[in-house]
């Protein structure tokens, strides 16, 4: 090999020899990040796996009778089959129904030394018999203190002392892509353990309106419910509650109570044995970007009062629909389903801040609470003398004075037809009774046309109406 050959080779070397040292650091830094980024649930399991408890009922129900009767009246049933109540066999051997008994299993945590254990309400719903069953195997009979259908919490109570327990989450800034696991009993396997993320907060759930559920894509199947959801520093963040699933196994789709309402629930079960949750007296409803701008938002934001209940908190305070509720008690009101929480979790008959915003200015209320009630049920029953309008789009009815009696509403007309314009555009239909535009009173066809004529085209204006006896509002842009 002649001289020049060699000192190419030379130099080619040194070359790679430089590119290699050069660049290895980083290599070996991003395979160290591959190899170290994902967490070590092991310690984690490890350290709380004692304090997640096995939860078995039993329950007593009527046997089921044959597939063949199934339908029939229970009069003709206790009739004819002497079940019970029947009077023609009162002491006889079928005058009371075979009874089986039913068994269900579900997860729990213990979260004192001295034995209280938080699990699903509908864990424990109707048993007779409750046992934990702790991770050496040893099983003990629960005394239920309490329950809270609501939010699904309920809080038992073992007789034991010295027990290992949860740490529950004081930070409130759980984060959405977060890392989470789960321990629990799904399908009856003991103590499995499985891992997510955080998917999303404040998830709001038909008929939950209490609870902000945390959403993950932790795998719960069921008997996941009433355990606990750990964050990566051992701390409950929540309780494993619901799934979504069309097979009835877990789809990624796992809803969590959040461990703070949880813990409001445990300390009023604890001290007085129920729950006693904040009463506002108002119906809201989302603000969307168009009703922002017509409200002078810059961005969506706050829940829209669409109606305030006479006699309530909120009446007695000063809120008035087509308010907005910007902040309660000291917490930012970011959507409409963060309120009824926050209402919920306030203590009663204490008078907390109200910002509001009222007609583009911000006012604040002082609210006293009264406990939960329910919501009035308002009649529906409509009728009288019509009004056709083309700049809104609508034919429109006065309405009888039992009429506006019967609905709790001082004024209004009733919407019997929309055609293609304004009004289809904001989202009237007919049935709807048009109560205020622009926060101006509508008490009279002759009202509202006078109103058509002053106000302003092309600008998107509030608009109150009552469907199905529920007050909400829509934003309407008249063309001309």
């Amino acid at each position: 090999m002649s001289g020049t050959s060699m000192k190419k080779t030379s130099l080619f070397s040194v070359f790679f020899l430089a590119v290699w040292i050069l660049f290895t650091p980083f290599v070996a830094q991003a395979a160290t990040t591959n190899a170290f980024g994902l967490p070590d649930f092991t310690e984690l399991v490890e350290q709380n796996n004692k304090v997640v408890v096995n939860i078995s009922t039993t329950k007593s129900v009527n046997r089921s009778i044959q597939p063949q009767f199934r339908g029939m009246p229970e009069e003709m049933l206790r009739f004819f089959f002497g079940l019970p109540g029947n009077p023609q066999f009162p002491q006889g051997p079928q005058s009371e129904a075979p009874k089986e008994e039913i068994h269900s299993l579900g997860s729990g945590f213990i979260i004192s030394e001295d034995g209280y254990i938080l699990t699903n309400n509908h864990v424990i719903d109707g048993a007779d018999e409750v046992i934990v069953r702790m991770r050496n195997r040893k099983e003990l009979k629960a005394t239920v203190v309490g329950t809270d259908p609501r939010t699904d919490v309920a809080l038992l109570k073992i007789d034991a002392d010295g027990l290992p327990y949860a740490k529950i989450s004081k930070n409130k800034s759980l984060k959405v892509g977060q890392w989470v696991l789960a321990i629990g009993e799904p399908f009856g396997l003991d103590y499995t353990v499985t891992h997510g993320i955080v998917s999303a907060l404040g998830r709001s759930l038909p008929d939950d309106t209490y609870v902000p559920f945390i959403q993950t894509d932790v795998p719960i199947n069921p008997g996941n419910s009433g355990g606990p959801l750990f964050n990566l520093d051992g701390e409950v963040v929540g309780i494993n509650s619901q799934i979504y699933s069309k097979s009835g196994g877990s789809m990624g789709l796992s809803f969590s109570i959040p461990i703070d309402i949880a813990m409001n629930v445990v300390d009023q079960l604890r001290e007085t044995g129920q729950v006693v949750r904040g009463y506002l007296g108002v119906q809201v409803q989302e603000v969307t970007s168009d009703l922002s701008e017509s409200f002078g938002l810059e961005k969506p934001m706050g829940a829209l009062v669409g109606e305030t209940f006479p006699g309530t908190p909120a009446a007695k305070a000063g809120i008035e629909a087509g308010d907005i509720i910007l902040e309660f008690n000291g917490r930012e009101i970011a959507k409409s389903t963060d309120l009824p929480p926050i209402v919920g979790v306030t203590p009663v008959n204490e008078k907390v801040p109200v910002k509001l915003l009222r007609q583009g200015k911000v006012k604040w209320v002082k609210v006293k609470l009264t406990s939960l009630d329910k919501a009035q049920n308002l009649a529906d029953n409509r009728d009288s003398s019509g009004f056709n309008s083309n700049r809104l789009g609508a034919k429109v009815e006065n309405l009888s004075d039992k009429q506006l009696k019967d609905m709790k509403v001082p004024f209004g007309v009733l919407v019997t037809d929309v055609e293609e314009g304004p009004a289809q555009k904001a989202g009237l239909k007919a049935g709807d009774v048009l109560v205020t535009i622009d926060f101006k009173a509508v008490r009279s066809v002759d009202d509202l046309d006078k109103l058509l004529k002053n106000l302003p085209s092309k600008r998107s204006l509030p608009v109150r109406i009552l469907r199905n006896n529920r007050s909400m509002f829509l934003p309407l842009i008249l063309e001309k």
